[in-house]
């Protein structure tokens, strides 16, 4: 009887050491590819484990319920892992529920079904999200006009918006490419479509597909947009009925007074912003800081904020990284002039010194939105026709790891958010 007691506990203090989660570390020593790390735990969830996100501990590392499939995709992807017993899971959880440290454990629920809304011929990498969601091997679904105006966003809890210009002005290339065949094709395209989907113009189409992404968003949906998509759309909601575009965009003249006729409590983002007149101009607004930047290559970066991770999880969430100071790089919409962005919205990264805002978050009716400013984290004034970028040389980008934060708070069960 003894010994078959002996055994029993034996057995019991085996199980109780026996590995049973996969840790996945996120700061700068500990992961080779952060990356590729999110698909690892977009995967999990896809195929129904438990994970947790674990808030300003190990640079927001992950720690997922321990399974094979798991640890062989990590091994295949190159995603440094641990795999750790009950009770070494127990004491980290410990530690991050002190009140004294400003960590958190957010349970992630299910993994969000992810659109990208941009043209279909678009090749990969002309945008930086559909580049590091194929990189990170995590699914999505193209959509465009006609599907958001069919009511398909309903199928999806994440969407991204492609660097797209949504006030039907053809992402201000006039004043440079007008004459470059791949511009009048694309012209010639949103034209035939606009017509197509029942409207006589372009920016007429935009409008209602824009207002159709303000419902997806009001109604619960997650949205994230990165460069020229960021302003375009908060200007095309604020010049809902207002015709801005110029003859060489619609045919017509814009109306007399078009900026007194601006509707600033329609935008998600910014309020106060002055229309850029002048067709041939690249910017659409003062938002945009590209042409107001005083600031060298070698001295252009921008800070992350902190949150409180017990209180404030969906910015802390999204401000994890390896790093609080993330390499800044251009775009057409570059970054966001401070004086146009709403009290109301979350300034989470930003460059005090030159007054702009590089990353901002904010919430409207049910839903949330990201906006972040730039092309291309990796690659400094991408331009059109540069190579695209190579994220196998940057496994470990943190301008490329706030947009898989994005990816993946959606997924997460959260408090209520105090600041």
């Amino acid at each position: 009887m003894k010994k078959l007691l002996f055994i029993i506990t034996f057995l019991l203090i085996s199980n109780s050491i026996w590995a049973s989660f996969i840790y996945v570390p996120m700061s700068y020593d500990n992961q080779k590819n952060h990356l590729k790390a999110y698909g690892i735990v977009y995967y999990s969830l896809e195929n129904g484990l438990k994970a947790k996100w674990l808030l300003n501990y190990d640079g927001g590392a992950f720690l997922i319920e321990n399974n094979d499939a798991v640890e062989k995709e990590c091994k295949i992807r190159g995603v440094s892992y641990q795999v750790i017993s009950d009770s070494k899971a127990a004491l980290i959880l410990e530690e991050i529920s002190s009140p004294s440290q400003n960590m958190e454990a957010v349970t992630l629920e299910k993994a969000p079904k992810i659109a990208v809304y941009s043209p279909k011929n678009k090749a990969p990498w002309d945008d930086a999200v559909t580049m590091v969601l194929t990189f990170a091997e995590i699914p999505f679904d193209v959509i465009y006009d006609e599907d958001v105006l069919d009511d398909k966003l309903l199928l999806y809890e994440w969407l991204h918006l492609h660097h797209e210009d949504f006030t039907g002005q053809y992402g201000r290339f006039y004043g440079a490419f007008r004459a470059a065949p791949w511009y009048i094709q694309q012209k010639k395209d949103a034209e035939a479509l606009a017509t197509k989907l029942g409207f006589n113009k372009v920016s007429e189409s935009k409008a209602a597909v824009s207002k159709k992404i303000r419902d997806f968003v009001v109604g619960g949906g997650f949205m994230f947009a990165m460069c020229s998509a960021t302003d375009s759309f908060d200007i095309a909601l604020a010049a809902d009925g207002v015709d801005i575009a110029e003859a060489m965009f619609d045919g017509d003249a814009s109306e007399p007074n078009y900026q007194s006729k601006i509707d600033f409590n329609k935008t998600f983002a910014f309020k106060d912003f002055e229309l850029i007149k002048n067709p041939t101009t690249y910017e659409f607004s003062s938002i945009d800081m590209t042409r107001k930047r005083k600031i060298s290559k070698t001295s252009d970066y921008f800070s992350l904020k902190e949150y409180s991770a017990k209180w404030d999880q969906v910015p802390t969430m999204l401000t994890q990284n390896h790093t609080q100071l993330v390499k800044g790089f251009m775009g057409q919409t570059t970054s966001f002039d401070s004086n146009t962005v709403k009290s109301t919205v979350l300034v989470m990264g930003e460059n005090k010194t030159n007054g702009e805002a590089r990353y901002i978050h904010g919430t409207k009716g049910k839903g949330m939105f990201t906006f972040y400013g730039g092309h291309d984290p990796e690659d400094y004034t991408h331009r059109v026709g540069d190579p695209k970028t190579e994220l196998d040389l940057h496994p470990t980008s943190p301008g490329y790891r706030l947009i898989l934060n994005n990816v993946l708070f959606p997924a997460a069960k959260k408090k209520k958010q105090k600041t």
